[in-house]
């Protein structure tokens, strides 16, 4: 069954409502169980995690202009394993292997650009593909964001599925 990994840091109401989301639509009942979905804490997912997946969906909170500290230290402690591409100054470089989907959805209080950019130029350097926008909420989560969550879950659970 193909695999879904989903890794996070929920530390707020807000976010965690929306990282909540965002795993129900994976679970959505069109999807019929078709996808096995794992649910990661970023200081808890491991590079194992990472390569047993088809497809991964990450979720952060935007803190000072960056993705959290927890997501950031995810990334560093499975890039090299999972496939991460360097250059030749030893900066996150573009990978050239097999290109897995993911999806993103960040939460800011006032602005999500920053964290936005710092995950995206890391997931670039792995074998992963934006396979959906990233879902960006700046301030509350209402029943809007919450349905886009749920839809970009059930969006990538589709295409990590069968067929």
């Amino acid at each position: 069954m193909p695999r879904l990994l989903v890794v996070h840091h929920l530390p707020t109401d807000s976010v965690r409502a929306l990282g909540d989301a965002v795993v129900q639509g994976t679970r959505d009942d069109a999807l019929d169980g078709t996808v096995d979905v794992v649910v990661r804490p970023a200081l808890e997912a491991t590079a194992a995690d990472v390569l047993a997946a088809d497809g991964y969906l990450l979720g952060t909170p935007a803190n000072f202009g960056y993705m959290s500290g927890a997501l950031k230290h995810f990334f560093d402690t499975i890039f090299l394993e999972a496939g991460g591409a360097l250059d030749a100054e030893g900066a996150a470089g573009p990978s050239s292997s097999g290109r897995r989907p993911f999806g993103l959805w960040v939460h800011g209080r006032y602005d999500t650009t920053g964290a936005t950019r710092s995950v995206l130029s890391l997931a670039q350097a792995l074998p992963w593909r934006q396979a959906a926008p990233v879902l960006e909420v700046v301030g509350d989560v209402g029943e809007p964001e919450l349905a886009a969550g749920h839809e970009l879950g059930a969006t990538l659970a589709a295409l990590v599925g069968p067929g």
